[in-house]
């Protein structure tokens, strides 16, 4: 089995969230597996978050210091991914699930608000039904609620899909150039506009990352430009960090098992803050975004608990894009929700 050469090795905080307490820790989920997150002072109920695929918990950085005045956070590194323990060739919503499960059960130990953005928000649904006393709420952040599963992932709405057989194809070469990630893509931006990475630009970040890696050897990957934003070095941070045999559970079929969408949904008895993020469908493509009307509806209609909160002009990853919006719904959803025993 490969190790993720990062497991166990803390990051360096940023300074504001040293400033406030906030501390990096590990825990044994299972044999031989730990996640690694990052821990608040408990300043209210439990918030867990939950990145999306090949994110880390450096994702909710930003939000993280605002949230933690009014939440005990705890942001986790999925299994697979950044300072957590790679399981390849073991990767379900079960499995990754169960993960979670335990840390919900060994470290947070009562009842949380648990956040998912994408993918994570389907492994927070999967904990909502199968660890219901560990959860007091639930937060789908753009979840692709029944788009992400099988073969409709597949068959019926390949973007993200295809998106993610390109991942793999870079990231399992031996040399893996990160920045070829984008080389190739496409990315609607509107019926009838479609950005396009030129192969020279292309070209400019792969000799910035390389450069960054001679630089840091032994450290995970990373960018830095004049021109560039500190999320795009982010990016290549949390790619390096990433085991690919991930996307490939999602490409392959394995990662969804038996898990129904729908049926976890009817068994989560707790309040649901749905946030849906600006999608299109296109004859090309499919569905641009994580999940339509017809599947938010479907989502109301199973779990009538559910608040809807609308991003219609923002993009997929809502705490990144709107943080703002992002800290008000969560304060405003866990205001609701029954005071703990």
């Amino acid at each position: 089995m490969e190790r993720n050469p990062f497991e166990g090795k803390p990051e360096p905080l940023p300074p504001d969230l040293v400033e406030l307490g906030f501390t990096h820790g590990f825990a044994a989920v299972g044999d031989n597996v730990r996640l690694g997150y990052v821990h608040g002072p408990a300043r209210g109920r439990p918030l867990v978050l939950i990145p999306a695929q090949m994110g880390t918990w450096r994702t909710y950085a930003r939000v993280a210091a605002e949230l933690s005045k009014d939440f005990e956070i705890f942001a986790v590194d999925v299994t697979g991914h950044g300072t957590s323990t790679w399981t390849p060739g073991h990767y379900t919503w079960d499995i990754v699930g169960a993960h979670l499960r335990e840390f919900l059960r060994q470290v947070v130990r009562r009842p949380a608000v648990v956040a998912g953005s994408s993918s994570g928000g389907i492994i927070a649904l999967w904990l909502a039904a199968n660890a219901p006393d560990s959860v007091a709420g639930l937060v789908l952040e753009d979840a692709p609620v029944f788009s992400v599963e099988w073969p409709r992932f597949r068959d019926r709405d390949r973007f993200v899909y295809n998106g993610l057989i390109h991942a793999v194809e870079v990231l399992e070469k031996p040399d893996r150039r990160l920045a070829d990630y984008f080389r190739g893509q496409e990315l609607p931006v509107s019926p009838r506009r479609v950005k396009r990475f030129p192969g020279w630009a292309v070209d400019i970040i792969d000799r910035g990352v390389r450069r960054w890696e001679r630089h840091h050897p032994g450290e995970p990957s990373g960018f830095r430009a004049w021109w560039a934003p500190s999320s795009f070095g982010d990016l290549f941070r949390s790619l390096s960090m990433f085991d690919p045999d991930f996307a490939r559970a999602f490409v392959d079929g394995r990662m969804y098992g038996d898990f129904s969408h729908a049926d976890a949904l009817r068994r989560t008895r707790v309040p649901i803050l749905l946030m849906h993020a600006r999608w299109m469908r296109l004859d090309r493509y499919g569905l641009v975004g994580a999940l339509d009307d017809d599947d938010v509806a479907r989502v109301v209609e199973l779990a009538p608990q559910t608040r809807l909160l609308r991003f219609p002009r923002v993009n997929h990853v809502v705490h990144r894009y709107d943080h703002t919006g992002f800290v008000r719904g969560i304060r405003e959803f866990a205001t609701d929700l029954p005071v703990p025993a």
